[in-house]
C-alpha cells in the first residue's frame, strides 16, 4: 500500500468515525468505531486461519452449515482457541452482519450485542480468558445516543458496518500492518478532540519515538518491556517498532475502558495473546506485576497526579531503600521509585514528567540525591518544549535511568526550541527527533544543546537537575557599533534638513506659516 493509499485509508475511516458522532463526545463515538473496526479484525482473521485450516477438505469456512457440519466446526473452534485464543461461527463473521444489516427491514442490533457477548463466552476456561474478559463492554447498542428509536440505531450502526465492510485491511499480507497503523492514526485523531482527557490513553506520536528508540539504543531484541500507566498501549507497541522482536508486553492501567482498548490495540497489532499481560487498577495502590523484572520500561504517567502516600508504603520494597516518599499531592517519583522498582539490571527506562520533578524540595529532593548521588541510576534529563502534549501546555521532560552505569555523569539536553507551532499545540519534527535521540546515543556535549554534568557538578547543585543551570542556552545581544549608529543619525539629521526646508518653500507659496 502507497503513502497516498494510507493517507486515503485514513480519511476514510475518520469519515466513518464521524458518522457516528452524533451529540456523543470524542471519547464515546471512539469506543464504538474502534471497537466495530476490532470485531472486523477478529471476524477476518479467524476467517483466514480457519481457511487455511479446512484447504486440504476443500470447504471455507463462511459457507459451512453450522448444523450438518458440526463436527468439522469443533474441530475449527478448538484450534481457533489454541491458536487465535477465540472463536466465532460462521453466521457471526463480521461481513455476514454486514450483509444482512444492509437489507431492508433487517434488525442486527440484538444480533450484535449476542456476537459480542459470545467472543468473550468462546474463550471461557481458556488461557485467554483474561484477555477477553469483557472487552466488549463499552458498546452500548441501546444507547440513545445512537439514535432516538431502535429503527434510528439499528439504520445507523448498519451503515457502518456496511461502510467498514467494503474496506480490505489487507490482512492476508503478513508484510503489512495497514489495519494497525489505521487503528493508531485513530486514536491519535480522538486524542487530538478529547482536551484533557487525552493524556488518560495517548503520547504523541514523536514523544513515543524518543522513548521507544531510547530504550532500544544498541538492542536489537528485548526480553520485556513494560509500562505501568499504559493507556492504550501505543507507547508499548511502538517499542516494538524500533527493534526485531519483543519477547513479551506488559502494563497497567487504571481506566477501565482505556484498559479495554489496550488489550485490543495489542491483539489487532498481532501480538499473541500469550505475549501480553495487561492489568486493569491502580498501579501505586494495587501492582500487579509484583517479583517481576523488564529490560526495558517507559512511561508517560499523569502529571503530579495524587495518591494516598500511606505510611505502609514505607515498608514496601518499591520505595524502603529511598527512605521517603513522595508527597501525596504530587505521585511523580512515587512512579520513578516504581519503575525502578521493575527494571532488570541490564535495562533501561524512560519516564515523561514535569519539570518541577527537577526542583522540587522536600522528599522529592532527597528522592533525586538518593538516585544520584547513592544510586548512580540517573543516565540522562531531557528538556522538552511547552504545549506538546494534549491536555496541558506545560513543558515536560523525559527522564533517562540505567542500573548498571559505568559513566560518572548525566547527560542534559535542551530540547525546548525544537518544535514547529501548530494552530493548537507545538509538535515536534522528525528532524527534532533525530536529532534528541542522536544526541542522546552519542552522548556528546553541543554548544547550548547539551552538557555531560559530573556528579560532583550536580552535588554542587544540591542535586537540582533544572536543566538552565547545566546547559547554557544564552545568546549574547549582537554588539552595537556607536560609531555607525552616530553617523547614520547625523546622515538622517542632514536628510531631515533638506526636507524641512522643501517644506517651507511650499508653505511660502501657498502663505502659510511653515512648521517650526
Amino acid at each position: 500500500m502507497t503513502e497516498e493509499q494510507k493517507k486515503s485509508l485514513e480519511r476514510k475511516l475518520w469519515s466513518i468515525a464521524n458518522e457516528l458522532r452524533g451529540k456523543m463526545n470524542a471519547d464515546e463515538f471512539r469506543d464504538y468505531i474502534l471497537g466495530f473496526i476490532f470485531y472486523k479484525y477478529l471476524s477476518e482473521r479467524l476467517n483466514l486461519y480457519a481457511d487455511e485450516a479446512l484447504k486440504h477438505d476443500g470447504l471455507k469456512f463462511a459457507t459451512l452449515d453450522e448444523t450438518k457440519d458440526a463436527e468439522i466446526l469443533a474441530a475449527v473452534e478448538e484450534a481457533c482457541l489454541e491458536a487465535l485464543g477465540y472463536f466465532l461461527k460462521p453466521s457471526e463473521l463480521f461481513s455476514a452482519v454486514a450483509t444482512k444489516g444492509a437489507q431492508p427491514g433487517q434488525f442486527i442490533l440484538e444480533d450484535l450485542t449476542q456476537i459480542l457477548n459470545n467472543i468473550q463466552k468462546s474463550t471461557m476456561g481458556t488461557e485467554s480468558e483474561d484477555d477477553f474478559d469483557n472487552l466488549f463492554e463499552d458498546l452500548d447498542l441501546t444507547s440513545t445516543k445512537l439514535g432516538r428509536t431502535v429503527e434510528a440505531r439499528n439504520t445507523l450502526i448498519g451503515k457502518v458496518l456496511g461502510h467498514l465492510d467494503s474496506i480490505d485491511f489487507e490482512l492476508s499480507n503478513s508484510s503489512s500492518d495497514v489495519l494497525g497503523d489505521a487503528y493508531e492514526y485513530l486514536i491519535g485523531q480522538f486524542a487530538s478532540g478529547a482536551g484533557k482527557k487525552a493524556g488518560e490513553f495517548y503520547t504523541p506520536q514523536q514523544v513515543s519515538t524518543i522513548l521507544a528508540r531510547i530504550v532500544t539504543t544498541g538492542k536489537e531484541r528485548l526480553r520485556s518491556v513494560y509500562d505501568p500507566t499504559c493507556g492504550s498501549g501505543s507507547l508499548l507497541l511502538r517499542v516494538s517498532r524500533e527493534v526485531s522482536h519483543v519477547g513479551d508486553f506488559f502494563g497497567q492501567e487504571m481506566n477501565r475502558t482505556t484498559y479495554n482498548l489496550a488489550r485490543m490495540n495489542m491483539i489487532l497489532h498481532g501480538v499473541h495473546y500469550r505475549n501480553f499481560d495487561i492489568k486493569q487498577d491502580d498501579t501505586l495502590e494495587h501492582p500487579q506485576h509484583e517479583g517481576m523484572k523488564f529490560e526495558a520500561i517507559v512511561a508517560n504517567p499523569p502529571f503530579s497526579a495524587k495518591w494516598s502516600a500511606n505510611k505502609l508504603f514505607e515498608a514496601d520494597d518499591r520505595f524502603s531503600e529511598f527512605g521517603k516518599l513522595a508527597p501525596s499531592s504530587k505521585a511523580d517519583f512515587a512512579f520513578v521509585q516504581h519503575m525502578l522498582h521493575h527494571l532488570d539490571e541490564d535495562g533501561t527506562m524512560a519516564v515523561v514528567l514535569p519539570h518541577g520533578v527537577l526542583f522540587r524540595g522536600g522528599a522529592e529532593g532527597a528522592i533525586r540525591q538518593f538516585i544520584v548521588e547513592s544510586k548512580n541510576w540517573l543516565d540522562a534529563v531531557i528538556g522538552l518544549p511547552a504545549n506538546i502534549f494534549y491536555g496541558t501546555s506545560i513543558p515536560t521532560s523525559i527522564l533517562v535511568f540505567k542500573k548498571c552505569r559505568e559513566a560518572d555523569n548525566v547527560l542534559f539536553i535542551d530540547a525546548s526550541s525544537c518544535f514547529e507551532k501548530g494552530k493548537n499545540q507545538n509538535n515536534l519534527r522528525d528532524s527534532d527527533v533525530d536529532r534528541i535521540v542522536t544526541t542522546y546515543r552519542e552522548r556528546k556535549a553541543k554548544k547550548r544543546f547539551s552538557h555531560k554534568a559530573t556528579r560532583d557538578e550536580i552535588a554542587e547543585n544540591d542535586f537540582n537537575l533544572n536543566i538552565p543551570r547545566y546547559v547554557d542556552t544564552f545568546e549574547p545581544e549582537p554588539e552595537v557599533d556607536l560609531a555607525a549608529v552616530t553617523t547614520e543619525l547625523q546622515r538622517i539629521e542632514s536628510e531631515m534638513g533638506e526636507v524641512d526646508e522643501t517644506i517651507r518653500g511650499f508653505c511660502g507659496e501657498l502663505g502659510l506659516e511653515a512648521p517650526v
